[in-house]
């Protein structure tokens, strides 16, 4: 039964590639082609809070860590190392992934989990961006500027195109990971510590080594969203790479579309994307209405809809009406 829902997962996922990267062959419109790749880019970072908040329990709000360390790594190294972007990006996403391997173990090592490693997760976060700004490498405060060289074989292409697949490709590999997790023993093993870590440890499993693990996944992936952030906008600061606005909006996207599920984060990360495209174009003079917005959504799907959107097909009307919260029994 694995094996076939398995499939039907990576036959959903071809279908999605297919029809996303075949968008910039139907058109040329700047605006719908910067929506796509930056909605693809909002998946990216919702998919890989996924991995370790949805399925594995262990919800961070300092996710920007890993963020901020693979931009500034796929900046560095292409200045300072001297290497080609396309190098740049697995060294950026191995040292995002040796990040995440650090936090997990310095806080899984003294049992911290919950509010405890939500709050240690941010004070992380929080210290890199203290020493980004304090150290020349990283170019202090000012930050790093990367060298404008148009061309795919320097990851610098003419057009949004050439991002939209690469993100798709990012994207895809952030899927397939998700549906490994929901198929595979790990994948098992790792919601089970999410659901009850005492009862998983009386079988058999170790949560510390299972909770490590996703927490390199998951910090790999989002370096690999910072990588793609510097390539675009060939900027980065302490205040971009490692503030609290790209741990937000991971973990948002997340929440709304569907904790634990494949296409939840997706749904939720292009929901919030359209919303937050509309409050800038109706309210642009009102700073900081998007995250106000943001809170105000994430209110609603708590008390509405805590299967997020993903799970809207779940429940009756009048369950819904009523803030229909899953039973025991029911896959949160």
């Amino acid at each position: 039964i694995f094996w076939s829902e398995g499939m039907k997962d990576f036959r959903h996922i071809a279908l999605f590639v297919l029809l996303v990267g075949a968008v910039p062959f139907f058109t040329q419109s700047g605006v719908v082609l910067n929506f796509v790749m930056t909605a693809l880019y909002a998946c990216l970072l919702s998919q890989a809070w996924n991995v370790l908040g949805g399925f594995g329990g262990q919800f961070s709000f300092g996710h920007a860590l890993f963020f901020g360390t693979g931009a500034y790594v796929q900046a560095i190294a292409q200045m300072q190392w001297g290497l080609n972007p396309w190098l740049a990006l697995p060294v950026a996403v191995a040292f995002a992934a040796g990040v995440g391997a650090f936090v997990g173990a310095a806080s899984f090592r003294y049992g911290l989990k919950g509010s405890y490693f939500a709050l240690v997760t941010l004070a992380f976060a929080e210290v890199f961006r203290i020493v980004a700004t304090s150290v020349q490498f990283t170019g202090a405060g000012v930050g790093l500027m990367l060298p404008l060289r148009e061309s795919a074989a320097n990851m610098q292409f003419g057009s949004r195109a050439g991002f939209i697949w690469l993100m798709l490709g990012l994207v895809t590999l952030a899927l397939c990971v998700t549906a490994w997790l929901r198929h595979s023993r790990f994948g098992a093993y790792l919601q089970a510590v999410r659901d009850n870590e005492d009862a998983a440890r009386a079988i058999g499993v170790n949560p510390f080594s299972v909770k490590l693990i996703a927490t390199i996944l998951s910090g790999g992936l989002m370096g690999a969203g910072g990588a793609f952030y510097v390539q675009v906008f060939q900027y980065i600061d302490p205040g971009i790479a490692f503030g609290s606005h790209t741990s937000v909006e991971a973990l948002v996207g997340a929440i709304v579309g569907g904790l634990g599920t494949l296409w939840g984060p997706l749904l939720g990360a292009i929901s919030l994307h359209i919303l937050a495209d509309l409050t800038r174009n109706l309210f642009g003079q009102l700073p900081g209405i998007s995250m106000v917005i943001y809170g105000g959504v994430l209110i609603l799907i708590v008390m509405f809809l805590p299967r997020g959107i993903a799970g809207l097909g779940a429940i009756t009307p009048l369950q819904w009406l009523r803030g229909h919260k899953p039973s025991d029994g029911e896959k949160p």
